[in-house]
């Protein structure tokens, strides 16, 4: 006998991707309405984690990334989080900064992009993490 999961999922429908249903309510999952509904902070963040460990694994396959310190690779996180990680891998004057162990380089290669520009206070803390080393307060 099928679950009423399986059931539902037959009904439903199992889309990874938002969609309008047939009544035009944005949807995702197995009918989850976003619109009406969204989803939980334990929910949100579970998707969080699960896009950190992707953006994790990734820069794990870089050297220069494994090589930094914790603070560091954090900000690296962040930006590949917020970019992706194909556009984090842009920045590649600051990459090379940074295999060169050169940070305050590093964080100017941060502060003169666009990128810094569109993100504000989130860029200034991340380009000072990057230039001390130190995790902000």
């Amino acid at each position: 006998m099928p679950t009423i999961y399986e059931q539902l999922e037959l009904h439903e429908g199992l889309k990874r991707k938002p969609y309008k249903d047939s009544v035009g309510k944005l949807t995702i999952g197995i009918g989850r309405n976003l619109d009406d509904k969204g989803i939980t902070k334990q929910e949100a963040k579970y998707l969080c984690q699960n896009d950190v460990k992707d953006v994790v694994n990734q820069l794990a396959d870089y050297e220069w990334f494994c090589k930094l310190d914790p603070v560091r690779q954090k900000v690296l996180i962040d930006m590949g989080f917020n970019l992706g990680v194909p556009g984090l891998l842009q920045f590649k004057n600051m990459v090379q900064a940074l295999k060169d162990n050169q940070f305050i380089a590093a964080a100017n290669e941060m502060k003169n992009s666009k990128w810094h520009h569109q993100v504000g206070k989130r860029a200034l803390r991340l380009e000072e993490m990057m230039r001390t080393g130190e995790d902000y307060e």
